[in-house]
């Protein structure tokens, strides 16, 4: 019978491994521990030992100086076979490190060789409440205060600050910390004793905007009943891939495009800005009419939209407003099409603090003619332009008290001029990345908030 596995996923300092001592401490379930941090000392699996009693540490296989869903891929899998052939245990727990992303984790345990021993069962993501609402909630905090204790701890607490990439030249925290929360089945928002109840709740709806389908716990200290994280039947790999908040906001958008049949086309005329933000595609209750699913909870001053146009973003123009986007958008996320890039589909991600464009694949209409004819074939669904074929740009919004129209009205200011469409596009000054893994990150910097931050742009080696 295969082993069930929770996966424990979360930045650091969040209490990933204050809730794993708990779980040990109260139940009476053998449980096996597979901890991973990045540092040369192994603290995590320090703590655990102390914490369980372990004093061998057989039951601790600790990867240190890497990231198990990564680098030490291969080793992840070689540990946990590793651990089942030499253990009797119930129940496998994997604390990952904070900098880890959680989907290639979880597919080790489902289409990997650690499929075969294991089963996995859970994906938990533990979220610090004070921290995740400094970060992307506390933008207009005061103004939506409905307490005394809100408002104290609002101005009694530094403004938040935009943050760049880290030290390393990797992607954003901010964006792992997102990628964390978008690929999980629980959610346990810690450090509940550190907010208001109004805060609390500003976390909360904004976590079921970013992730719908996840169940949302909060807890203080990490008090937890084992039940809530061991076999809870809750894991599916593809729900899990589909159920980021602005992957359903963006096929709802298709879809809904599709049942109009027609698509926006968005056009400059002479050179000037003719969009109808009445009338446009992109209104709110087009989005979210018919798709429960993608509607936020408004009650938070939470919104949702989409940005959808056929025509390429400037290079420069786009990095500028990626530089000084508004403090209320807490999520951005698609496919962009940027002028001089015509062979690169390009994954923009926006994470609260700092954007990533990534290269992620192909324009098909950029392949030879017989293979762009196998694709579309393939796919009947696929929208295409007779000039441009599939380049687009497609885009999930989510943000807090902010004017989604300003946003479109600034990102429709980003794309080539009619005068600019007939020029030669590889004349345009273009830092955008152009190999497959590629990345390319843009923060804002406080004290000069209207030029692109050129010491946060960074490139990097393609990643595992």
């Amino acid at each position: 019978m295969s082993v069930p596995v929770t996966v424990l996923c979360g930045e650091l300092g969040a209490g990933k491994t204050t809730l794993l001592s708990a779980l040990l401490e109260s139940t009476d379930r053998e449980i096996a521990v597979l901890v991973n941090d990045v540092g040369s000392v192994n603290v995590d699996a320090d703590l655990v030992e102390a914490r369980t009693d372990l004093r061998t540490g057989e039951e601790v296989v600790a990867l240190e100086n890497g990231c198990i869903c990564c680098s030490l891929g291969g080793e992840l899998s070689r540990s946990v076979i590793q651990l089942w052939k030499e253990h009797d245990f119930e129940y496998l727990v994997v604390e990952a490190s904070g900098v880890g992303e959680p989907e290639p984790i979880a597919r080790q345990f489902v289409r990997g060789p650690a499929g075969g021993p294991y089963d996995l069962d859970a994906v938990v993501t533990v979220v610090d409440a004070r921290r995740f609402h400094d970060r992307f909630a506390a933008a207009d905090a005061v103004d939506g205060a409905t307490d005394d204790a809100a408002v104290a701890a609002d101005e009694s607490r530094d403004p938040p600050q935009r943050q760049g990439p880290d030290e390393t030249g990797s992607r954003p925290l901010g964006d792992l910390l997102l990628e964390q929360v978008e690929f999980c089945d629980l959610l346990v928002v810690n450090k509940c004793d550190l907010v208001s109840e109004t805060e609390r709740e500003r976390v909360v709806g904004i976590l079921e905007t970013l992730q719908p389908r996840a169940e949302i716990v909060t807890t203080e200290y990490g008090a937890l009943e084992p039940d809530a994280l061991l076999e809870s039947g809750r894991f599916d790999l593809e729900a899990a891939a589909e159920s980021a908040g602005w992957k359903r906001v963006i096929e709802a958008d298709a879809e809904d495009r599709d049942d109009a049949g027609h698509d926006h086309e968005h056009d400059r005329g002479d050179g000037g800005h003719e969009h109808d933000h009445g009338d446009e595609e992109h209104e709110h209750d087009r989005v979210h009419g018919d798709h429960d699913h993608a509607h936020p909870p408004e009650r938070y001053g939470i919104e949702v939209d989409t940005y959808h146009r056929r025509r390429p973003f400037h290079p420069e123009r786009f990095l500028a407003l990626l530089a000084d986007l508004p403090a209320g958008l807490v999520r951005a996320k698609g496919l962009s099409w940027i002028a001089g890039r015509e062979r690169q589909a390009i994954t923009m991600s926006y994470a609260g603090t700092a954007t990533t464009l990534e290269v992620t694949g192909r324009w098909i209409a950029s392949l030879s003619e017989e293979r762009q004819d196998q694709y579309r074939k393939a796919q009947n669904d696929l929208s295409w332009d007779e000039e441009w074929g599939d380049r687009e740009t497609r885009l999930a919004l989510i943000g807090r008290d902010l004017s989604m129209d300003d946003l479109q009205a600034r990102l429709d200011d980003c794309l080539l001029t009619d005068a600019e469409m007939d020029a030669d596009w590889s004349t345009f000054e273009n830092p955008a990345p152009t190999g497959m893994d590629e990345f390319v990150t843009v923060s804002a910097t406080s004290n000069e908030p209207d030029r692109v931050a050129l010491e946060a742009i960074s490139r990097d080696e393609p990643r595992d």
